[in-house]
Order: structure tokens, then sequence, then C-alpha cells
């Protein structure tokens, strides 16, 4: 595999070639789901191995896999004008259609992704480059799995900079440090309700999994972990650092506005033993969201 770092330096060179992405918040933008989808798929090809009913959600003409001819995995594959008509054309309208009659989670989370994600680039022939760069990344050998954290660092280091971006990230010093001080333990509901890119989440997923030895309660971690996110940016960046480590359906990661629920709707039902956040600062809530509490804590900032 090549190094992490240069494959994404890489990327960021052609992307900035091309005259549809306007600074670094787009440009990550457009780099997370395009990783999502590489990374999804890498992970259905693994569930595909270890059972053999599974069936992916994403149909077979919009998988990135390696296969001759293939719109992704095949690196002679289609390029320039052909493969942005794809893109914006097949693509993005099949994903944001997928069929969630079956009730399988994983095809509303792809749903959920591209809903909210446009395709910025202009050039196919960027897109074809950016593609093989991904190609040079197997995520399901451990090793590049576990470089992910190298890569993911080096995105979220540069959300500091794109923009109010800069709010999405946590240093991982700070996730790290609180994670260890609250010590969430195998059995706890993790709830972080303003959960950014998911720092603390995995934080708290890799220090219960030191705990853990049978695999049916690597099986109840999963159903322990609830983020929610407003921002579709590290929303998707979350769901993708999720499915990473191990959560392969991260559909209790949700895509709203914690604030948006009125307090007296909660009950005993949604209680959690552990919250690991860090809210907000400095932003505006919409109109009417501070009526969802008590007079004596209305506000409109966040």
């Amino acid at each position: 595999m090549s190094n992490i770092s240069s494959v994404i330096a890489s990327i960021r060179t052609i992307m900035w070639q091309d005259t549809g992405l306007n600074g670094d918040a787009q440009r990550i933008e457009q780099l997370g789901w395009m990783l999502f989808l590489k990374i999804f798929s890498d992970k259905d090809l693994e569930l595909e191995l270890m059972d053999s009913k599974y069936t992916s959600p994403i149909p077979s003409e919009f998988h990135w896999v390696k296969e001759k001819g293939n719109w992704a995995g095949d690196d002679e594959g289609m390029t320039g004008d052909e493969l942005l008509e794809f893109v914006d054309r097949k693509l993005f309208p099949a994903l944001r259609s997928l069929d969630l009659s079956t009730g399988n989670k994983r095809a509303l989370i792809v749903r959920e992704v591209f809903e909210g994600n446009n395709n910025y680039m202009k050039s196919g022939i960027n897109i074809r480059k950016v593609l093989n760069k991904l190609n040079e990344i197997d995520f399901n050998i451990a090793k590049d799995r576990h470089a992910f954290g190298e890569l993911y660092e080096s995105i979220l280091k540069e959300l500091q900079s794109a923009g109010k971006s800069g709010e999405f990230y946590t240093p991982r010093a700070v996730t790290q440090f609180i994670t260890d001080i609250i010590n969430p333990k195998e059995g706890e509901k993790i709830l972080d309700p303003a959960c950014g890119t998911g720092g603390f989440l995995t934080c708290a997923i890799e220090n219960m999994k030191k705990h853990i030895t049978k695999s049916e309660d690597l099986e109840k971690l999963k159903d322990s972990i609830f983020g929610v996110e407003k921002k579709q940016l590290p929303h998707i960046l979350c769901t993708t650092n999720l499915i990473l480590h191990g959560i392969d359906v991260p559909s209790n990661v949700r895509h709203d506005n914690t604030l948006s629920r009125p307090l007296n709707d909660y009950s005993k039902k949604d209680k959690v033993d552990v919250i690991l956040t860090n809210p907000p600062f400095g932003g505006t809530e919409e109109p009417g969201i501070e009526n969802n509490f008590p007079v004596d804590v209305r506000t409109r900032e966040t």
C-alpha cells in the first residue's frame, strides 16, 4: 500500500486542478463521499465473504469493485465526460433513491449520505485520477484500515482552516484524555449529542474493546454507541469513521439536531449511561429552537 499521507497529498493536488472545487471545505466534502463509498464497498466485500446470504444494498452497476470496466474500481475504467455524466446523472440519483422497503439499514445509511452531498468536480479525467489513488488503499487489509487513523487525522486537521468547519474538530489528545478519565465500560450506552466527526465515539469504542473477550459482547457494543450531528460534512466523516472502527451499520448516529426535540419529549427509554461531547460554541440556532426548553434557560446560542 502507498503511504497514506502521499495518497492524500496526491488527491489534494489533483483536486486543486479541478475548476469545480472552490476551497478546502468543498474539497473535503468531495473526498468525504468518495472515501465513504470506497470504505462502504470494501466492507460489503468482507460481509459477503463472511455471510453467503449477504447482498449489498448498492446495485452492482454503482458498486466500487475491482472488475473490468467497473466505473470506480477498474483503474482503466470509464473516464472523461463519460465518467462525469455517470457520476452526476446515474450514480447520485441512484444512491439517493435506494429502495428502503426491505428494512436494510445499510441502504438507509447510503441514501442519507448521498441525499446531502454533491459531486463538485467538473473534470471526469480528474475524477478518474482520484479514484485510482483511492484504489491504492484496501480497507479490508488490517494495516490499511489501521492506517486510516493517519488519513482521518489529516482530513480533520484541514477542517480547522476550512472556514467555519473547524468547529467539528476536537483534537485527538483532548477526546482521548476525556474518554480515559470517564472510562466508559462494556454494557454502558454512550451518547455524543453533537458528535461532529466522531472523535469521542471512536475513542469510546476503542476503550470498551479493551475489556471485551466474547464476540457476542462485541455485537452488544455496536448497539451501545449513539450520536447526533446536524451538519452534513461531519456526519458523513463520522459514519465512515465508525464503519472503520467495527460499527458495520452505524444507524444509531443520526443526521439531525439534538436541540430540535422538546425537552419534555424525553423519557426513561432515552436515558444513557455516559455522555462524551464537546458542544459547539459561537453559533446561533434557528428561530423557535429555544422554545423546546424551559423559560429560564432559553437562548438561541448553541
